[in-house]
């Protein structure tokens, strides 16, 4: 009996993954559960178990192929005893064609897409050529491409009832047919042909986050707003505390929980900085979940911590120390890394000073945090001016302009550094 291995499904909103390796060569026995390949997606890098036991027979897929979810990437063959203990296998009575295939990968997507918003508005194209729906996985493409409806409706649909299907778009865009990608950039041979040295490919995390930091430069109208804040009460009270709170929790007390603490204060006062923005509608989430840039051996990932506005300081720290602890020790899940709401990325760690973070899509904003260093302040005590050795930090907002005007960031930034300054030690910890 044949069975099909189909990309699988990683997540809610990831609809297609990139081959990495191969761990099995056509003719190789394999078990069940044994790991057959390795994908990467936008958020994660995955070992797949086989479904069966048996031989692999064919490989539809080379590695560094990007496939959609529900696509055959391999076939194996499994002997009349191991079929009879599969309880139940999902596999069509005969091997649907192509467009039918397409066509059900993107009714998924479709389902997908409802499932996270109360309203769908599909977009129906009509013209001599087509009329038919676009479904979302082609709209997102088209949107992130910088495609019109106009150009769209020029495109020869292969699907059914010449519907317009991701790869149509794809094939579109590949010949370069009046568009040009906004975010390409021309090299012109003669930088790199005549000059010595040696080419190498970067690997798949390195190339995602490539594809997402380019996206959201081409996406948001970015702006940034820094501000200084006097950290002094804060750090006093960190090393007052340390060793006691080591010993009751077993990790280390730092600054980046008071920082996510007063943020979440401020986001749950200025909603507007806790939404998502589409370029028409603005949703304003029920819930802050902040994203924590975590810095790992060749690359980055933004773990996200849930429903922070529901958690005391204690609970913070008590999270981030063990989502820190699962990115870096390479456990994390997929679902760990998805529903950020608004980011921080802390660049005082590696002794910078200051910073212009990039948005992390579909956020509309993300907080920088320098390193505190000290400084001779001015400040104002009993009526006169004084100069003080003080704990300062850099802030740096990045927020989309599209959505947020520069006033509004200002009051935002400011209110984070007012509670970081005037914090409320008695009730915390």
């Amino acid at each position: 009996m044949v069975i099909d291995v189909v990309m699988p499904k990683m997540g809610e909103s990831i609809t297609e993954g990139t081959i990495l390796e191969w761990y099995k060569k056509v003719g190789e026995h394999i078990a069940a559960d044994e790991t057959l390949l390795e994908i990467g997606t936008d958020k994660v890098d995955s070992e797949i178990p086989a479904p069966n036991g048996g031989i692999v027979i064919e490989i539809l897929a080379q590695p560094n192929d990007v496939i959609d979810v529900g696509e055959v990437i391999a076939r194996i063959e499994t002997s009349k005893s191991e079929t009879d203990n599969i309880q139940s296998i999902e596999e069509p009575d005969e091997p649907m064609k192509d467009d039918q295939k397409e066509e059900q990968v993107e009714k998924e997507d479709l389902s997908d897409f409802a499932s996270q918003t109360e309203k769908i508005n599909s977009i129906k194209i009509s013209s001599s050529n087509v009329s038919a729906t676009l479904s979302p996985a082609v709209t997102n493409l088209a949107n992130q491409q910088g495609i019109s409806l106009a150009e769209l409706e020029q495109i020869s649909g292969t699907g059914k009832n010449g519907r317009i299907t991701k790869k149509d778009l794809e094939k579109h865009i590949a010949s370069g047919a009046k568009i040009k990608k906004k975010s390409s950039i021309d090299i012109k041979k003669d930088l790199y042909v005549n000059q010595s040295g040696k080419m190498i490919e970067i690997d798949n995390m390195r190339k995602k986050i490539s594809e997402h930091m380019r996206y959201s430069l081409d996406t948001s109208a970015h702006v940034h707003i820094m501000n200084e804040v006097d950290m002094t009460r804060i750090v006093n009270f960190v090393k007052k505390r340390e060793k006691s709170f080591y010993g009751d929790e077993g990790f280390y007390l730092t600054y980046t929980p008071f920082i996510i603490y007063c943020t979440v204060k401020v986001l749950m006062e200025m909603p507007e900085f806790n939404s998502s923005f589409d370029g028409q509608s603005q949703i304003q989430h029920d819930y802050i979940n902040i994203g924590i840039a975590v810095s790992i051996d060749g690359g980055l990932m933004v773990p996200c911590m849930l429903k922070c506005d529901e958690k005391n300081l204690l609970g913070i720290c008590r999270e981030l120390n063990e989502i820190v602890e699962k990115t870096r020790n390479g456990t994390i899940s997929l679902d760990d890394l998805q529903g950020s709401t608004f980011t921080l990325s802390n660049f005082g760690i590696f002794d910078a000073l200051i910073g212009t973070p990039i948005i992390n899509q579909p956020n509309v904003g993300i907080l920088g945090t320098g390193k505190i260093i000290k400084k001779p302040i001015v400040i104002e005590k009993y009526d006169k001016d004084i100069i003080a050795i003080r704990n300062m930090m850099m802030l740096s907002l990045g927020f989309d302009h599209r959505l947020i005007d520069g006033a509004g960031g200002a009051k935002f930034l400011l209110k984070i550094k007012n509670h970081l300054e005037n914090i409320d030690f008695e009730s915390l910890l």
